[in-house]
């Protein structure tokens, strides 16, 4: 059986992740462009490709990361576990919204990055004394963690003649 060499809180663990990564993938990315890095002959090749996201809670922000994507036989099998060098950069590109209340690390986006122990999550927090939002992104393993991370902070400014929201108002 799969999970018979994992503990009770590892499966729990796995479960969880599942569940997470469901509920906060419900927003597809954008493929926004790609640029292999190594040719492979008779597979794909390993690419470095750019995803643009839209934050669900906060009209306005929009996020791009790029993460590296195995090719080869595992790579095109979906198999292959891919490394946690994703780096992160987030703006303001509109008038900002907030549509409702969030928590201090509220997952924003999740996937998996493996088959089953690895997962990627942009998560969102707020600075009330700076009025600006900032968006983390990291790897995570069930077995063990990935201290691999990106911060990339959005200040709210002026929108045209609109005052921006204060960000503090809509922390839980």
């Amino acid at each position: 059986m799969l999970f018979r060499g994992l503990t009770r809180g590892a499966l729990g663990g796995v479960l969880g992740l599942a569940l997470l990564a469901t509920s906060a993938a419900a927003q597809e990315p954008d493929r926004i462009f790609d640029k292999s890095t190594v040719w492979r002959p008779l597979t794909p090749n390993d690419k470095l490709v750019v995803y643009g996201i839209d934050d669900p809670v906060v009209a306005g922000v929009a996020c791009h990361y790029t993460q590296p994507e195995k090719g080869g036989i595992k790579g095109t099998l979906g198999l292959a576990e891919d490394v946690s060098d994703i780096s992160l950069a987030c703006r303001q590109v509109g008038p900002v919204s907030f549509k409702e209340k969030f928590k201090q690390g509220e997952v924003v986006f999740s996937e998996r990055r493996s088959l089953i122990f690895k997962s990627m999550q942009i998560v969102r927090g707020c600075d009330a004394k700076r009025n600006t939002l900032i968006y983390m992104v990291y790897s995570d393993k069930v077995i063990q963690g990935s201290p691999k991370n990106s911060t990339s902070t959005v200040p709210l400014m002026p929108w045209g003649t609109e005052a921006p929201p204060k960000c503090g108002d809509f922390v839980r």
